[in-house]
């Protein structure tokens, strides 16, 4: 999912979520949806991801973060686009729990919108999450040396407020040159600010 077209699938699921019949009128009125919808509302990033923030950032929206504490491992499907929407929905329900639930946010005057993302890659059929070893991080490098792997990314906005929630998951094949030695090295010394190459969530 490129940036354009990821910041363009958020802002839609930002419109469904705080005007649900929009759905049903968006093509002749994106336009005053979105004028509508940026009045006022509060976000909540649940989600460090620098990628993230930059997108929220450069769409001008504030938001604060609140992270999911959950065992990602413990959440298994077979299809890696079931996978990334599952983690997604899991990491909302915890936020959620631990901000004390969603009658918190019922008599709130503005909406509260809380978006959650996963994202894995997937090589030669495997899923791949985040390395946990630089060995881990040297083997997956080399793999894709020369080679491609499909990246396999989900969205989930939820309304606080009404409990309605919409996201999906899209999905890009990414193509690597020969990868010398003396960078695999380099980037393995990078092993946290390289995820989202190796793989992210």
């Amino acid at each position: 999912m490129g940036l354009k077209t990821h910041k363009f699938f958020l802002r839609i699921l930002l419109i469904f979520v705080i005007f649900p019949s929009s759905l049903f009128r968006l093509e002749h009125n994106t336009t005053m949806t979105t004028k509508a919808m940026e009045r006022g509302f509060k976000l909540i990033l649940g989600s460090q991801s620098m990628a993230r923030k930059r997108i929220l950032a450069e769409m001008g929206y504030d938001y604060t973060i609140v992270t999911a504490d959950i065992d990602e491992k413990a959440i298994r499907t077979e299809k890696p686009e079931d996978l990334v929407v599952a983690l997604a929905e899991a990491k909302a329900n915890e936020i959620i729990s631990k901000l004390g639930g969603e009658s918190q946010f019922a008599k709130d005057p503005q909406p509260t919108l809380l978006i959650t993302a996963d994202t894995v890659v997937v090589y030669k059929g495997v899923i791949r999450e985040k390395p946990t070893t630089k060995e881990e991080a040297r083997e997956f490098i080399k793999g894709y040396s020369g080679s491609h792997g499909g990246v396999v990314g989900s969205v989930l906005v939820r309304n606080l407020k009404t409990g309605v929630k919409k996201g999906g998951w899209d999905k890009a094949e990414v193509y690597f040159h020969e990868i010398p030695e003396q960078v695999i090295d380099g980037l393995v010394k990078l092993l946290k600010p390289l995820f989202f190459l190796l793989s992210i969530s």
